[in-house]
């Protein structure tokens, strides 16, 4: 029992250490890169079907979309993260510079560890962008007449931001 008890308060310990402003970083891209994904493609495939009633016209260019916005996404995520990075170093080197520091100090490591991480980011905003680009592409990609494909995208991709929201 007593044994049981040390592992939970070590657990608690643990829990409360857990620095979620880490976690924050990838999960605010990802959030954004699917809602993203979902509402571009979406669009894309309204435009293109509006024009084209192929359906296999409009899988290719609605692939191509999600290929290139996958892209984009993570290059400007990249950008962005990288760019909050450079500023949060900057400001830590004159904090350090302030205090009379050394750079190896242990409360320099545990600031590093909260860093922002650009490749991360980026990672998470392509993927997720994929993933909900592939939502509107799989509910078009079965259904031939217009009117029909369009009620799917619209009622598949309303689902799914109520879920990525």
């Amino acid at each position: 029992m007593e044994q049981q008890q040390i592992s939970l308060d070590h657990q608690q310990v643990e829990e409360k250490e857990f620095d979620y402003s880490k976690r924050s970083q990838w999960l605010r891209a990802a959030v954004l890169g699917a809602n993203d994904g979902l509402v571009s493609t979406a669009s894309l495939i309204m435009g293109i079907s509006a024009v084209k009633k192929d359906i296999k016209v409009v899988i290719l260019t609605v692939f191509a979309g999600l290929v290139a916005g996958a892209c984009s996404m993570a290059i400007g995520e990249f950008v962005s993260v990288y760019s909050q990075l450079d500023i949060e170093i900057a400001q830590m080197k004159r904090d350090n510079k302030r205090r009379n520091k050394i750079q190896g100090d242990h409360e320099d490591e545990e600031e590093k560890n909260v860093l922002p991480n650009p490749a991360q980011a980026a990672a998470a905003s392509a993927l997720a962008f994929s993933v909900g680009a592939i939502v509107p592409l799989l509910a078009a990609s079965f259904i031939r007449d217009y009117k029909v494909r369009i009620g799917a995208v619209v009622a598949a991709v309303t689902i799914a931001l109520m879920v990525f929201a």
